[in-house]
């Protein structure tokens, strides 16, 4: 879901207007690569405890991206039929970092490093 909103967030800005806005650009394009590279390097850690940190890393990312949405709409640099879609993909992609921090959570597993070698 991460990837696939960082996918629509480059196509969306290398149109129009918005690519113009090169700041913009860079910071929706950032936020949104923010939220897939959060979740990939709290994976790589090992251990529950700093993988939910990085995903509340990305979930406050998503946000921003969320915000970015509905600001590109605002100004006119997307459609409103692109904006309510990528809002939505957003919301979902949230819910889904919300499940996966209360899962990790709830389980007595704590992750790989913690494991003990077998002898």
């Amino acid at each position: 879901m991460a990837r696939n909103l960082c996918k629509d967030v480059y196509a969306i800005t290398m149109k129009g207007d918005f690519y113009k806005d090169s700041r913009f650009v860079q910071q929706i394009r950032a936020s949104s690569g923010s939220v897939m590279d959060n979740i990939a390097e709290g994976f790589e850690r090992d251990g529950n405890k700093e993988f939910v940190f990085f995903l509340y890393v990305a979930k406050g990312s998503c946000g921003e991206v969320r915000s970015q949405i509905v600001r590109a709409a605002d100004v006119g640099f997307i459609d409103d039929d692109t904006a309510s879609r990528l809002y939505s993909d957003c919301i979902n992609l949230s819910k889904a970092i919300s499940k996966l921090i209360t899962s990790l959570k709830k389980s007595s597993v704590t992750g790989l490093k913690y494991l003990k070698p077998e002898t």
